[in-house]
């Protein structure tokens, strides 16, 4: 399908986004869309960058630019001599403010089987109530909305219909889904009233979760749910509680690791993804311990490690910061005991059979878990197969389909 060439950084919401974009765009070619990401100022930086090179690379085309940074200083981005013109985020889903020819499309979430992932990536939930204090994303995204339980389901529907066998649930906090809807429902009533409503759907992944916010219903799905994918990105951030605090963030860190050790003792083969900031402010050697050793405690197979930026506008940027060597140090250490913990885990896989969803490129994949797995021989993109897994090489299983 032509249509515009779209840009997207950060987060897996912003993919969703482009990809509705995309879809109410068809057949605009000569448009470049750059949605931004404001979450660090290296991604401003680097919203920056692509711009420019998008603008070397096709002097011809109009650049139009949406997402988190432009939102936060939309005049810098309007100053930029490469830029058509700004799209706000609350209304970047409307095709009339890209191409002025357009009628404004349906806000629902997106499903395409254009898409470069397997997965589809539907939105349920934007912005946030929360003050984290080293985040400026609230400044981006506005409050906390959710979109109703009907308009999510006939999403998911769209994406079974387009062929993709595994969807993901995607917002800035979804894990505060509902809270704004009459009734205030879960997040696991959702998550359940979805696998109820579309039978069809092989998989369903949730992208990160505040562990301060899953409700009941929803670990009682993680527990007992084969259509729930075995996999859990946890926003963690730090384990020192007196750290914690200083974030503003609501768990505390016995909360995170009972969490951790309920799910596990019900779903043994349950993989823990976290978020995991090295060197915040005031971080002393002890709280960085604490931090260390909670990828042991919760068996954090599937780490992001953030060497802790400071974000112009945010509380934290104002905190006594550490030396930079300090932080890029902790952040190694981090990185490396994560590297050790995920490859004891992979080491555990190799002889066992895995369900892969095959990428694209028919070539690798990642099995419920989510571990990545390279193809030995190919397989058919978009198909989930049983693949015997060989070995393990670096980040990744290497197998074969049975």
């Amino acid at each position: 399908m032509s249509g515009p060439e779209l840009i997207t950084l950060g987060c897996r919401l912003n993919i969703a986004e482009s990809e509705a974009i995309r879809l109410a765009l068809a057949g605009e070619t000569e448009l470049v869309i750059v949605n931004s990401c404001a979450v660090t100022n290296e991604a401003v930086a680097e919203t920056r960058k692509a711009i420019r090179r998008a603008a070397r690379r096709r002097p011809d085309a109009r650049i139009v630019v949406t997402g988190c940074a432009s939102e936060i200083d939309r005049a810098a981005f309007e100053g930029m001599a490469e830029v058509s013109h700004v799209v706000a985020n609350a209304t970047k889903a409307d095709a009339s403010l890209y191409v002025p020819s357009f009628a404004a499309p349906q806000a629902v979430p997106a499903a395409t089987t254009e898409s470069a992932h397997a997965r589809a990536f539907i939105p349920v939930q934007n912005g946030c109530d929360h003050s984290c204090t080293f985040c400026i994303i609230p400044q981006g995204r506005g409050p906390s909305r959710s979109l109703p339980a009907g308009a999510v389901v006939e999403g998911v529907r769209a994406a079974v219909a387009a062929g993709h066998r595994e969807v993901v649930l995607t917002g800035v906090d979804v894990t505060a889904y509902g809270a704004d809807l009459p009734g205030q429902p879960t997040l696991g009533l959702l998550v359940e009233r979805i696998l109820r409503l579309v039978p069809d759907l092989a998989r369903l992944r949730l992208s990160s979760l505040d562990p301060h916010e899953m409700d009941e219903r929803l670990i009682a799905l993680f527990e007992s749910e084969p259509r729930l994918m075995p996999h859990l990105h946890l926003s963690l951030q730090a384990g020192s509680d007196l750290i914690l605090k200083r974030m503003k963030r609501r768990h505390a860190r016995g909360q995170a690791i009972a969490l951790v050790e309920r799910l596990k003792a019900a779903r043994p083969e349950l993989a823990i993804g976290a978020d995991i900031i090295a060197g915040f402010p005031t971080e002393s050697e002890d709280m960085f311990a604490d931090s260390l050793a909670l990828i042991a405690e919760c068996d954090i197979v599937h780490p992001h490690i953030f060497p802790f930026s400071p974000r112009t506008g945010t509380p934290a940027a104002r905190m006594p910061q550490l030396p930079h060597d300090v932080i890029r140090t902790r952040a190694a250490r981090l990185r490396a005991a994560a590297a050790r913990q995920r490859n004891a885990w992979l080491e555990t896989l190799v002889g066992s059979s895995q369900h892969v969803l095959i990428e694209r490129d028919g070539r690798t994949g990642h099995a419920a878990n989510f571990a990545k797995v390279r193809i030995a021989d190919g397989a058919t993109p978009g198909a989930i197969h049983m693949v015997r897994i060989a070995a393990q090489k670096d980040d990744h299983l290497v197998g074969s389909v049975a």
